[in-house]
Order: structure tokens, then C-alpha cells, then sequence
């Protein structure tokens, strides 16, 4: 469910009613019960919430919203749309309770709405969001974030950080890691068998030889280079204002994107409300949706549910693509929460 005080449960509510679920996947929802009857009731969606105690293997019918509320005491009244402590320990609870039932076998994906940063550190939890506090519940040796929308999927080196500090942030370990994760993602999650990667530049033509700065021959060239004698089909780093267009057209399979608004960008034009954020090298599938909780439209009934439906048919089809690899898995139904 993500933040009760968020968007989280709008956006459930609103994906679980439409036809797009129905036949991708078997979902239960890790939330707060009375937030999402509360929700449904004010959205005046015709959807029935029932409560399961565990991992049930009935599938609940079109039309009902199975609900698994992990809260040894139901949350007290609070305000939407406001970071509490409350509604962040609520958040984080639904998270351990998804991945240790994701570790059990009980579920072959968890799709997270989104957490509110403010709400789980005032409830204690010191992460800056999803990705580090799953790695940390999962033992997880390296991950990162890999967005996908339309025809792109991006790798980022860096995420949140300013742009003053990106040249000593940059370096040949945390490019050739990037690099790595997204051969891991395509090849095991996407199923690609030899992808093609692209790397990009941070400078205008990536640096003209110098020209505009050194980091592509200091530290993205070594890094592309020590990747490819690893076999990786990875390119030298290439100026970004051509790459992201080369990958939408096919001629890469996924692209190593320096930082947050290198790879945002050209995403948001080609699949904006659609994006995907993708958790890879965790031994869980995770997936996200690509917003925020988005307190200032709580309660008003105009949350798009576009990405959380793409995020759920991303896992499905993960969960799909790791049990046609496993033949003794063959034909399980898939189930996502």
C-alpha cells in the first residue's frame, strides 16, 4: 500500500476495478484493511474488501479486493495527505511483511506504492526509500534502480544527487556495478540473452577528446572497456543527446544512465505516467510505480493509476518469464502483491 496518507491506496483501488489485473495476476493487497474499505467506499467503486489472514490459494473473484493487514492494531484516525509517524511505521510494516512472504515462496512478486522518506524516518527507520531498505531485509550484495517505460530501460549510477558533486561521485567501480546490473536485469529478467548496452556520456560530445572535460576518458571509458572484457556487449560512452534516441529505436537493449535527469528525461517524453521503477539484484521481484505520494492531490479522487498497472504487469511478466526458465514451476499461477 505504501503511505496510508499518500496516493497508495487511490491508486490500488483504482487499478484493482479496471479489467487490466484481472487476467495478469492473482493479487492481495499489504495494507491497512480499514484505509483501503475506506477508500473504495469514498471512490464509490463497485469493489467488495474482504480480509485474508494469510497466503490463501483461492483466488478472490472479479470484483473483491483481498486485503492481508499485517497491523497488530488497526491505524488510528490521521490526516491525509500529512507525514506522520504513524502512517511511516505503517508503510515500513507493509514492506517486511511483502518481502518475508516473498522469501517464503507465498507470493512470486511485490509491487510497492509509494513511501513518504519524512514519515518512515520520523517512524525510525533511517532509509532514504524502497530500494535500501529492501536491499538491507534481502541480504542484497548489489542493487540498484532500473526505470522502464515505452521502448527504454535505464540503469542509473547515481540517483538523488546534485550535479555540482556528479564528477567525484563518478567512478569506474559504481559505473562498471551499473553496467553489471543492467546485463543482470536483461538477461534475467527480461530474458535477453546477449543485450546490448549503451553508456552514456556526461559531457556534450562526450568530451570531445577533452575538450569539455575528462571524466569520460578518467572513468566511463575504463569502465565500458573493463566491462566488455567481461563479455558484456557494452558500448564506449556515447553523447546522451543521440543514445536515448538509439535505444528507443532498438538499437540498444538498455541504457547506463549517469544520473537522475540524464535518464528521466527522454523517459518521461516517450512513457510519462507509465514508468516503471525496477529493483534488480535482489533475489525478490520488486517492482514500483515511478511517482511519489503526491500529498497534495490525497482525497481528491484524480490520482492516475497508469503506472502501478504497468508496475504490476512488469512483475507478472518477470514472475512468467522466471517459471518458463524453471520447467518444475511450469503452470503455477502467478500471484502478485
Amino acid at each position: 500500500m505504501g503511505d496510508p496518507a499518500g496516493i497508495g491506496p487511490e491508486v490500488i483501488a483504482k487499478a484493482l476495478s479496471g479489467a487490466h489485473l484481472h487476467n495478469v495476476c492473482r493479487s492481495i493487497v499489504i495494507g491497512s484493511f480499514p484505509v483501503m474499505d475506506r477508500t473504495i467506499k469514498a471512490l464509490k467503486l463497485r469493489l467488495n474488501v474482504i480480509r485474508v489472514h494469510g497466503h490463501e490459494t483461492t483466488a478472490p473473484r472479479r470484483g473483491t479486493v483481498a486485503v492481508l493487514d499485517p497491523l497488530d492494531t488497526p491505524l488510528r484516525t490521521f490526516k491525509p495527505g500529512i507525514a506522520a509517524a504513524e502512517t511511516g511505521a505503517a508503510s515500513v510494516a507493509f514492506i517486511k511483511k511483502a518481502v518475508e512472504l516473498a522469501q517464503l515462496g507465498c507470493i512470486q512478486g511485490m509491487v510497492t506504492a509509494p513511501i513518504n522518506k519524512e514519515a518512515i524516518n520520523m517512524a525510525g527507520c533511517q532509509y532514504p526509500g524502497h530500494t535500501e531498505l529492501l536491499a538491507d531485509l534481502t541480504h542484497a550484495n548489489e542493487s540498484g534502480m532500473m526505470i522502464v517505460g515505452g521502448p527504454l530501460r535505464i540503469m542509473f549510477v547515481t540517483t538523488h544527487v546534485a550535479i555540482k558533486d556528479l564528477s567525484l561521485l563518478l567512478t569506474q567501480a559504481k559505473i562498471e556495478k551499473a553496467i553489471r546490473l543492467a546485463q543482470l536485469a536483461l538477461t534475467t529478467l527480461f530474458s535477453i540473452k546477449r543485450p546490448r548496452i549503451g553508456v552514456a556520456a556526461l559531457n556534450p560530445h562526450a568530451g570531445e577528446h577533452g575538450l569539455f572535460g575528462d571524466e569520460e576518458a578518467r572513468v566511463i571509458l575504463p569502465a565500458a572497456r573493463a566491462t566488455q572484457q567481461e563479455g558484456i556487449l557494452t558500448s564506449d560512452p556515447l553523447p546522451a543527446d543521440t543514445l536515448f534516441g538509439k535505444a528507443a529505436k532498438g538499437s540498444f537493449d538498455g541504457v547506463v544512465a549517469l544520473y537522475h535527469d540524464q535518464g528521466l528525461i527522454p523517459l518521461k517524453l516517450v512513457a510519462f505516467g507509465t514508468c516503471v521503477n525496477l529493483t534488480v539484484g535482489l533475489p525478490i521481484i520488486r517492482t514500483s510505480v515511478d511517482h511519489g505520494t503526491a500529498f497534495d492531490i490525497v482525497g481528491k479522487g484524480v490520482a492516475d493509476p497508469g503506472s502501478l498497472i504497468e508496475a504490476v504487469k512488469l512483475a507478472a511478466k518477470i514472475a512468467q518469464n522466471r517459471m518458463a526458465a524453471t520447467p518444475s514451476k511450469k503452470g503455477r499461477t502467478r500471484r502478485v502483491a
